[in-house]
């Protein structure tokens, strides 16, 4: 996320927290296959792009070791506060302060949105380089049908086909295990995306 973004997030950050903030505004699919990995996640879980905290909360609540990270200081102030006893850390995606092979699982929920085509490798270089061995990452994203920006409320995002997003996987050293697409009848949702993938052990 570069500093334009960050002061977007940050300028919204109490109209983002109404919003999106809470498990209320989660999808229930969304919930159910978050829920599923993390239950298989051996070792500590990071969410990286952690936002206000909801999905580490709620993972903290299901018995998961997880920690949240964020570049918004508006946004962890609220973790904080809303989700007591979490490590929150701030800091960028695309520059982990963790050890390598240090957690079993990444959480990378929309986080990866507004990197586009030439920056995003970064972040996933830093998921494979944290991740244990056998460590998954689930990333989820706004689906189109090739690589395309679009004008998100905030700032500029980014659609991915499921197709371009594996081949990005594929090189930052993971192996896609399963793929999930979710469509509305109308407009809005945006069609959505998921990806769950395993870090290949000779990374």
């Amino acid at each position: 996320m570069d500093s334009e973004v960050e002061a977007s997030y940050t300028d919204r950050a109490d109209e983002y927290i109404a919003l999106l903030g809470s498990m209320e505004s989660v999808h229930r699919s969304d919930r159910q296959l978050v829920s599923d990995w993390a239950d298989q996640v051996e070792g500590p879980i990071l969410d990286a792009g952690c936002g206000p905290g909801h999905w580490t909360g709620y993972l903290s609540t299901r018995g998961a070791q997880v920690s949240g990270i964020d570049q918004v200081p508006a946004f962890l102030k609220h973790a904080r506060t809303r989700y007591p006893g979490i490590p929150y850390l701030v800091g960028s995606i695309d520059e982990l302060p963790l050890a390598s092979r240090s957690v079993g699982g990444v959480l990378a929920w929309y986080s990866l949105i507004h990197h586009d085509p030439d920056t995003i490798d970064r972040a996933l270089d830093e998921f494979a380089r944290v991740l244990t061995a056998d460590g998954t990452l689930l990333v989820g994203f706004f689906v189109g049908a090739d690589i395309e920006p679009f004008d998100h409320a905030v700032a500029q995002a980014w659609r991915w086909s499921p197709d371009a997003f594996s081949e990005r996987l594929g090189a930052a050293g993971f192996a896609v295990i399963e793929t999930h697409i979710r469509f509305a009848p109308q407009s809005k949702p945006r069609p959505h995306g998921a990806i769950l993938a395993r870090r290949l052990p000779d990374r």
